[in-house]
């Protein structure tokens, strides 16, 4: 291909012909070959397809720079090695490592010699690359500036010591290459140390996801890239592959090498895909990107799994391959010999050191056996926090047996009853000694989550769960986790690290992973009542979560549905642990007020089931909350009708919902309204309080505020016609739409007004209307496809039908909403029942 560009510029040069005819000429060879990238791939792997590509790029930059070359001199162009311009690849372009739609960073490096114009040459070439759709990222630079160049910028430094000759004069590269030598051993320690914090800032942008970037993030290039860096810092190798059996073990470079050849694959054919720089792997992306890597699909694991679950294994293995061996190189570029006096008053026994809560050890140190190293482990004083790199690369050489044997169980179960369990459990997952510990964990490690919900894969999703446990933020639950004994917080922690250990099998992950909790928790010696609390958590780890998301928490019929499953309180007080943990676990600010609130709700409104299961009925718990509003000192104060008037509120709800001063402040409230008022609160989340005696156009308000998703509504009848309305949405609102929200909540106080609203998809599957919900309440679940104006569109119908709605609870889960109506029952649901849900729903 290239040797009919040649001929084709040779000819177009003899024709004298214009720069913008050359141009094209380069311009269509360059679409060619990216047309023909999608033939190449299928035959040539990662690596191997990076250095042909840069070998291509290489013969395409020559040829371009060869013509610039015979435009200046025509008949009289001396050779190149005498024309003082050297063509030098930088970055992953001089690692040869150039991906289809990565910039070609090159630096034009010259040496300003009279008798040449210089200027001219490069400023030509550059734009002639341009002209041509290169994606350049170029910089020029004249030999006797370098030094001070590299000076500015640590990214020119990080460049330019991956330096390759691609064509030009070989006397100034000999001479670039000396510089190069002593920029290598110039300010070393504060390039490494800006180098290490950029690391870590980048880490800390780009974590482990389940759309992972595999360029800048965990295990990404950037941490294969560091390893480059600081071993040409060190030891001024070209390849990491040269410190084989001086600093890397052959089978360490082998595995790292292989899934490093992985990400290759992965990173040419996001490129491809894309026809663009690509470097996420996210869920639109993936099922392309598995056919392109050759997963099929298997009657276990879907084409997607595979891939990602190979994707998640080569990520760890480059992580861990890359902290070590940084670790290892820049102690000797920040001179990091520790003095004698420090090393004692440190150490706690031989080879194993405590600073500042972490723990290290030699790198030269001898690997030992499972179970001496679960003792190790086992005798650690328990603040320790963290374990040093040394100290994991060590743990990963641990000598692993063939089978447990009794005293190695033992040791597993005293290992895991210890107080300060996260920071051991990280450490054997970094040392890949987790599934040595716990078999039963093998289906979840690296095994992605595609539900639109999870963050995090399966096992690094657990382990993080118990992280949660150990560092509760929380203080109500915090204060529940206090009151269990050492060992029921032991069973907690247990079970949540082992929570999903069922998933990644055919059967229920529930029930697979109470089967499984048991069968290793029975194996390891496990106290018989700790086994079945542990099982019971597993079965039922999510049950809270979906109880306050998804079902009338005040009704006696669900809690004690609920709080069947757990049978006593401090199982309630386990449970509500975990759920904590594990929705904290999801993603950042994935348990939030609103999840809280409704847990901690959840939480109170079962207590009384475990202490008198009468207080669960609602006429009693309405008697013992008119109780507390009597001793209120504001009650007291009152007139005997208006104390009547409290007494004789008709909403049941509002007595199991509100606290007894939050009843009594919106009574009062309502005492003096003879048209409707109204409160905005726009703090974490929009809430729209309203108390009216004017009937209120429910369709129309929430038709008018779809935009918006609603997270709950509340709706109490008080008295003298009087109602108490509260909304809240699930996020706030920015402060120049509070000026239309109040008009809309003003409009909607007029009944001739409607709003267009679009009929949603629900089918009559979806819908379950139960009329004996309670015996002041019917309900109406709908169970569909999350769409905008869904409520609004119901709420409309209710209002043609004179439907009051008590109280509406509104969740979303994976891109379906669950939603709870709670109706009072006025004759005017139950009896048009089946016109209403045909109203409601679209035709199967």
């Amino acid at each position: 291909m290239l040797n009919e560009l040649t001929l084709q510029i040779e000819d177009l040069i003899s024709n004298n012909a214009s720069d913008f005819e050359i141009s094209k000429v380069f311009k269509n060879h360059i679409k060619n070959y990216k047309n023909s990238i999608n033939t190449i791939l299928e035959t040539t792997g990662g690596k191997d397809f990076f250095v042909k590509n840069t070998k291509h790029t290489d013969k395409f930059l020559i040829l371009l720079y060869k013509y610039i070359l015979r435009k200046n001199f025509g008949s009289y162009q001396p050779m190149s090695t005498s024309i003082p311009i050297s063509l030098v690849a930088l970055g992953s372009y001089g690692r040869e490592q150039l991906c289809i739609y990565s910039d070609i960073d090159l630096m034009i490096l010259y040496e300003d010699v009279k008798g040449y114009n210089l200027r001219q040459i490069m400023e030509e070439f550059i734009t002639l690359a341009w002209d041509c759709g290169l994606k350049l990222g170029s910089r020029v630079h004249e030999l006797s500036e370098i030094q001070e160049a590299v000076k500015e910028d640590i990214t020119i430094k990080t460049s330019i010591i991956e330096s390759r000759m691609i064509y030009g004069s070989k006397y100034l590269w000999y001479a670039y290459e000396k510089t190069l030598n002593k920029i290598r051993k110039t300010e070393v320690k504060q390039f490494v140390l800006q180098k290490l914090e950029e690391h870590k800032q980048r880490l800390l942008k780009y974590p482990l996801r389940m759309e992972p970037n595999i360029k800048d993030g965990y295990g990404g290039l950037r941490e294969s890239n560091m390893v480059y860096w600081m071993a040409y810092i060190a030891y001024g190798v070209k390849s990491t592959k040269d410190l084989i059996n001086k600093e890397i073990s052959e089978d360490e470079y082998k595995k790292y090498r292989s899934s490093l050849e992985y990400l290759f694959q992965v990173r040419n054919a996001l490129h491809n895909i894309s026809k663009k720089k690509l470097d996420l792997v996210n869920f639109d992306v993936l099922p392309e990107l598995s056919s392109k890597l050759g997963f099929v699909n298997k009657p276990r694991y879907t084409k997607e799994r595979q891939c990602m679950s190979k994707l998640l294994t080569s990520l760890h293995n480059i992580h861990f391959f890359s902290s070590v061996m940084v670790k290892k190189f820049t102690r000797i570029l920040l001179n990091e010999k520790t003095s004698i006096k420090f090393i004692k008053s440190c150490r706690i026994e031989k080879n194993l050191y405590l600073h500042e809560n972490k723990i290290y050890t030699s790198y030269n140190r001898k690997p030992i056996f499972l179970n001496n190293f679960l003792k190790e482990l086992i005798s650690l004083p328990n603040e320790v926090q963290a374990f040093d790199n040394s100290y994991i690369y060590y743990a990963n050489k641990t000598k692993l047996p063939t089978k447990q044997t009794k005293e190695l169980k033992k040791n597993i179960k005293t290992l895991l009853y210890k107080a300060n369990l996260y920071p051991i459990i990280k450490l054997l997952y970094n040392a890949n000694l987790f599934q040595a510990i716990i078999p039963i964990s093998k289906k979840i490690i690296n095994q992605p989550q595609f539900d639109g919900y999870h963050q995090l894969p399966v096992d690094i999703h657990s382990i993080k769960a118990l992280s949660k446990i150990e560092n509760i933020e929380d203080v109500y639950v915090k204060e529940i986790y206090n009151s269990l004994s050492e060992s029921e917080k032991s069973v907690a922690k247990l079970a949540a690290l082992l929570h999903d250990v069922g998933k990644g099998r055919t059967v229920d992950h529930h029930i697979s992973g109470e089967k499984l909790f048991k069968n290793f928790a029975s194996s390891l010696g496990l106290e018989e009542s700790h086994i079945q609390m542990g099982a019971t958590l597993v079965r039922y780890h999510n049950k809270m979560s979906a109880y306050a998301k998804n079902e009338d928490i005040y009704s006696e019929k669900i809690i004690l549905s609920f709080t069947g499953l757990l049978k006593t309180k401090t199982m309630l007080k386990m449970l509500y642990v975990l759920t904590y943990a594990d929705i904290s676990a999801v993603g950042e600010n994935v348990y939030n007020s609103s999840i809280a609130s409704l847990l901690k709700e959840l939480y109170s409104q079962s207590l009384p089931a475990f202490e008198n299961e009468d207080l669960l009925n609602e006429s009693a718990r309405r008697i013992a909350k008119l109780n507390a509003i009597k001793n209120l000192k504001r009650y007291k104060e009152l007139s005997p009708l208006m104390q009547r008037k409290i007494n004789y509120i008709s909403s049941n709800q509002i007595f199991l919902r509100l606290k007894a001063d939050d009843i009594l402040e919106m009574a009062i409230k309502a005492k003096d309204v003879k048209d409707y008022i109204y409160k905005i609160i726009n703090e974490e989340q929009l809430i729209i309080r309203i108390i009216r005696k004017e009937p209120l156009n429910l369709g129309f308000l929430l038709g008018k505020l779809e935009f918006l998703n609603i997270f709950s509504m509340n709706i109490f009848k008080l008295y003298d016609e009087k109602k108490a309305f509260e909304i809240t949405f699930s996020e706030k609102v920015e402060e120049g739409d509070l000026l239309y929200i109040k008009d809309i909540i003003e409009n909607s106080f007029d009944m001739s007004k409607t709003t267009k609203l679009i009929k949603p998809l629900i089918k009559k599957s979806e819908i379950i209307v139960n009329c004996n919900h309670s015996a002041y309440l019917a309900s109406l679940q709908v169970r569909a496809k999350d769409q905008k104006g869904l409520f609004a569109y119901i709420a409309k119908i209710f209002d043609d039908f004179n439907i009051e709605i008590e109280s509406a609870k509104l969740a979303t889960t994976k891109g379906y909403t669950r939603d709870l109506i709670l109706i009072e029952k006025n004759g005017n649901f139950c009896a048009n029942q089946e016109e209403i849900v045909s109203l409601i729903c679209s035709q199967e």
